[in-house]
Formats: C-alpha cells, structure tokens, sequence
C-alpha cells in the first residue's frame, strides 16, 4: 500500500497521549493525509526528512509503506516525540530506521525529500525553510500541508525567500498542500534573532517557533514586578520557560540563585539558552526539554515561577495549566511557592487551591492575575 493508504488505516489508532487529549482534539486529519497523497510516498524513497509531525502520522505511515524507508525526524514539541514512540509502540512499528535531530544541518543534510506540517507562526516557516535550503540536496522537494484556516498568502512569500519555485495544490478536506523546490542558497538570516529591551535591562534571543518571539508577553511582564516579593530560595524553577525571560532575570536580580527553566519546545529552550547567554547568566541558569516537570523529582524546588501556555499545536485549551500546577505541587518542598500569571478569566485559584496548596492574590490588572500558593 502507499503511505496515504497506510495513513488511512493507522490514524484512527492514533492517540495524542502523553499531549493533552479530548474528543475535539485529534492525533491526524486530512492535512496528513494530502501531504502523504502529494509527496507520492509509495514507492522506494530512500531517506525522508519529516518535520512538524504531530503524534506520528506521518513518519508511521512512511514506515508502513516502504520496509526500506529510512525517516529524519524533528519534532519541536517533546509530547510529539513521546507521542510517536508510544504510537509505534502500541501499532507495533520498529522505529530502528528513525533518526531524532534537531533543527540544523544534520537534520536536512543531502534530503531531495521534505514533509512538512506547515507551522502557524511565520518566524517558524522562515527558519525551517532556511534549514531546509541551505543543506538539503539542490533538487530538494519540500511538500508542505496544512489546514487552510491556519493558511496564509504570506507562507508563500516565506516560502519564495528560500526556493525559487513555489505552487499550492487545490484544497481538499479543508486542508491544501504548498510545494517548494529550487533551493537558494544563503536566503536565510540567522536564528536566534535578538532584542534589547532597555526599560528591563534584558536582552530576549529567539528562534522561530518561540512564543513571542523577541518581544516580552504582556503576562510575563506582569509577573516580572513580582519577583522582589518572593521567597528566597537557593534554587528555582522556570516552568514553561519560553525564551527564558523570568530565569534571567531571577538569576540576575539575585546573584546567589540557581535556576532551572523548562520547556516542552525545542525551540523555546534554544532561545532561552540564547537570552542567559546574552545576559551573562548562562554559568547559573540550566536549561533542559521536558514535558513539564516529568524528569524532576519530588520535594526538590523552593521557588516555581509559572506563566501556564493555553495552546496545544493549534488548539486553545485549559487542560494543559491543571497539568502543569500538578507537577508543581510534586516537585515543590512543603512550605515552597508557586507564583502564577494567568488570564484573569480563566479563574485558576480554585484548581490551585486543591492542587498546590494556600492561595492568594497577589495583583491583578485589566487583564492579568498573579497569585502565590504555598504548598502543603
């Protein structure tokens, strides 16, 4: 069978776990499908280079396809990663011919084949593209799908920075594919890209997938006049670091502290590495990808500064902050603090107040509320 008939019996068994999972929220679509359908994966492809694979519909369906196929893979989000390894796991697909790389050279390096799931942010496709064109062989085809109410005009003139030639498919199922060949040579720019934001003192480095990119997230920046207000603590933790914003400025503000930021997003802990080196922080501000707080152990933080992302891929949900407050509560000594900034809509305190322990109000503005909750 091709890849897209593969695709078409594996995506129902598909599942989104360790990711946050409801019966709105699904591990493949279309998109997948038409990105299979339109790279004419059926045959001898030799190697393919896969990015954005969400929960490892595309990769498995590669896999099943063609016994000889060997996959590149770079997923930015580690719950994608998790995800495909217990897919294959539970369908009972090997994964020996599939290879994890991060964002660079290594990862399109010869490719004359690219699948991508197109992602939202512009900055991302730019980065991608870059990656893709400067290392990829010179006859490189990059087969990009998505949904088209996450589509824009301006991800083909992302795209036509990089490759010379770029086409959309028609649009079926609500989901359309771009094609690019043509690799230019030395179109990109360099990433981390990097800002200075004298009003804070801070210098913001971020690659194309970080949220916010160079600027500061107005919920961050709420959270950052509390920092005098908290506990002292020898160490603490950054969870959900994005670019790394409130580990450097903890650890800058008070010279004695370590810190340990968190992310589930490649891109995020390239950035945040970026920003403590930029700001002379790197030596006491470690950075690590994990899902939450999973490789942490338990009772080991005195201090969790915590700004809850509400978006899984493309999905807005409020599932993901629960999670990330239950893993505070794990990793937090009893009489530890979790300081949070969170839409004030959102009305998080009751859930903190099960969950971690004492909560109260510490400020809230117009939009923002900002509490501390110590742990029992």
């Amino acid at each position: 069978m091709t890849a897209a008939e593969e695709f078409d019996a594996l995506a129902p068994r598909l599942r989104r776990w360790p990711d946050v999972e409801a019966h709105d929220l699904v591990a493949a679509d279309v998109s997948d499908r038409l990105v299979l359908t339109e790279s004419e994966t059926g045959g001898d492809h030799g190697e393919v280079v896969v990015i954005g694979d969400r929960y490892g519909g595309l990769t498995l369906s590669l896999l099943a396809a063609d016994p000889d196929a060997r996959v590149r893979v770079h997923q930015d989000a580690i719950t994608g990663e998790r995800a495909l390894r217990a897919n294959a796991e539970r369908i009972g697909i090997p994964l020996d011919r599939v290879t994890w790389h991060g964002l660079d050279a290594s990862l399109a390096d010869g490719a004359r084949t690219v699948l991508l799931q197109l992602p939202r942010s512009l900055d991302a496709l730019d980065e991608i593209a870059g990656v893709i064109a400067a290392a990829a062989a010179h006859d490189v085809r990059l087969v990009a799908g998505g949904r088209v109410k996450h589509m824009t005009p301006a991800m083909n003139d992302v795209l036509g920075r990089h490759f010379t030639s770029v086409t959309a498919s028609r649009a079926a199922g609500k989901s359309r594919v771009l094609h690019a060949s043509g690799a230019v040579r030395g179109s990109g720019s360099p990433w981390p890209r990097r800002r200075d934001h004298p009003d804070l003192g801070i210098t913001v480095c971020a690659h194309g997938a970080a949220f916010a990119g160079t600027s500061i997230d107005i919920g961050t920046r709420y959270l950052l006049g509390f920092l005098d207000g908290m506990r002292e603590a020898e160490t603490a933790i950054d969870l959900a670091c994005g670019t790394g914003v409130l580990a450097t400025m903890l650890a800058r503000d008070r010279p004695a502290i370590r810190v340990l930021a968190t992310d589930q997003s490649a891109a995020a802990v390239a950035s945040a590495r970026a920003t403590a080196a930029a700001n002379g922080v790197a030596d006491r501000v470690e950075v690590v990808r994990d899902d939450g707080l999973h490789a942490q152990s338990d009772a080991s933080a005195d201090l969790i500064l915590l700004n809850p992302p509400f978006h899984s891929g493309a999905a807005v949900t409020d599932a993901i902050a629960p999670r990330l407050f239950a893993d505070a509560a794990r990793v937090l000594r009893p009489g530890g603090e979790l300081w949070c900034v969170f839409n004030s809509h959102l009305g998080y305190r009751p859930i903190l107040e099960r969950t971690v322990g004492p909560t109260r109000q510490a400020g809230r503005n117009p939009k923002f509320t900002v509490t501390v909750s110590v742990s029992r």
